[in-house]
């Protein structure tokens, strides 16, 4: 992430620097390719990362964020817009967008308050943001010094990431760089307005620009769009708690009342935007509205068929998922690998690549959304709360153009009526 935004041409810097009033850090990448894209008001970090996955199953995954791209993206892309926001003339506020799971795999209920710089969610060790810059830059020389290829420094940067966010108590690269971000922007923010906006897991729009709208496959998505093409049979969630999502545009509105609401205000916010405090739904809920929606409404095949989904089986455990894995996969993939050697025909090809195609996406399913599936905080959100009613105390007009309510929100006709429909229409392009 570039200085000055990326910004060469010292009369536009200057003009831009003279002009901006408001700046939003957002992150919003669904790509892999790690590229960045720049605009001057609005920052995108483009990055997804995967869980890690759980230690008995043995099997690796070479989706994971890289640990220096993500560093410098997130942790120290976000200190290169801040120093930016802290030269503009005019500016009124920097709106910093994170993610609710900087927390960590933290229980009980998740205050609206700032990581402290060094905070762990294990608290196990103090975490020093420029030693672990040096750490990722010291494993390039490394792997320089070694001649590793393009794909060996890839996984190795990868791996890294995932070991150093689970020594401090966070199960991803992702949250672990944005928490840093966070760190790095509170302790640095001097007099500059600042609100830090932290949406759960992001769905589809509840109703703008129309209801359903969603770009790209994403977080749980992936599972509905699996699910509906017959590629998994099984759901994921503990019953017991909540699934926290919240839909797109109710994240986008919360941003605007905020910013309207401190603007040129010399204070520091935060927001936890979501849904498990006011209007919780968990994952055999959602499950079951997948179920009976594609039943009604199969997914067509590339052959012209349609996709008769079964009703999934719930796991509801992190145990459960390796039994099933085992017991309905693993042991099966062995055996076809085995009658294949013994037969020396290769008969079983075709079902043993089939089978391990499926394990291998299951799989992937897991460490994408395992830790926040299996999540057992509620993110309290008392001060989105509190904007919420200001902003309708002000004006009825602009809290029903503004919505961002969750206790509006029927889950069961949001997820038949709205989110699955949208996510066959622009995800699957049905």
């Amino acid at each position: 992430m570039y200085a000055n935004m990326g910004v060469k041409n010292s009369e536009m810097l200057q003009e831009l620097l003279n002009e901006i009033t408001i700046i939003v850090n957002v992150a919003g990448n669904t790509k892999f390719d790690e590229r960045l894209v720049h605009t001057f008001a609005f920052l995108y970090e483009l990055n997804i990362s995967i869980m890690r996955n759980p230690n008995y199953l043995h099997y690796y995954y070479s989706c994971v964020f890289r640990y220096d791209v993500a560093l410098d993206v997130n942790t120290f892309g976000s200190m290169n817009v801040l120093n930016f926001a802290k030269n503009c003339i005019k500016l009124e506020m920097l709106l910093h967008v994170s993610t609710a799971y900087v927390c960590g795999e933290k229980s009980g209920l998740i205050l609206e308050k700032p990581i402290r710089m060094g905070e762990t969610p294990n608290g196990s060790l103090d975490l020093d943001i420029l030693q672990e810059q040096s750490i990722a830059q010291n494993k390039l020389k490394e792997l320089e010094t070694l001649q590793a290829t393009k794909d060996e420094e890839r996984s190795a940067m990868k791996e890294l990431g995932i070991k150093r966010a689970s020594l401090y108590g966070w199960r991803n690269t992702y949250v672990f760089t944005k928490a840093m971000a966070e760190m790095m922007i509170w302790h640095s923010r001097g007099y500059l307005p600042l609100v830090i906006v932290r949406p759960s897991v992001v769905t589809s729009t509840y109703k703008e620009p129309f209801p359903g709208w969603i770009e790209g496959t994403r977080h749980i998505d992936t599972c509905a769009v699996a699910y509906g093409t017959g590629k998994v049979t099984c759901f994921l969630g503990n019953p017991n708690f909540a699934l926290d999502v919240i839909p797109g545009d109710m994240v986008v509105n919360a941003m605007i009342v905020a910013m309207v609401t401190h603007a040129n205000q010399s204070s520091e916010h935060i927001y936890h935007v979501g849904s498990s405090s006011k209007n919780p739904c968990t994952p055999n809920k959602f499950a079951d509205y997948g179920y009976h929606y594609f039943l009604i409404n199969p997914v067509i095949s590339k052959g012209g068929k349609p996709v008769i989904v079964t009703k999934p089986t719930m796991l509801t455990s992190l145990d459960s998922f390796g039994r099933y894995m085992r017991a309905h996969y693993i042991l099966p993939l062995k055996v076809f690998k085995v009658v294949n050697m013994l037969c020396c025909c290769n008969y079983f090809h075709q079902t043993y690549s089939d089978m391990k195609k499926k394990i291998s996406y299951a799989m992937y399913l897991m460490n994408l959304f395992g830790p926040y599936i299996f999540f057992k905080g509620i993110f309290e959100d008392d001060n989105t709360e509190r904007l919420r009613i200001a902003m309708t105390s002000a004006s009825a007009s602009d809290a029903e153009i503004f919505y961002f309510d969750p206790k509006c929100i029927d889950w069961e006709d949001y997820s038949i009526n709205v989110h699955l429909p949208g996510v066959v229409k622009y995800c699957l392009k049905l």
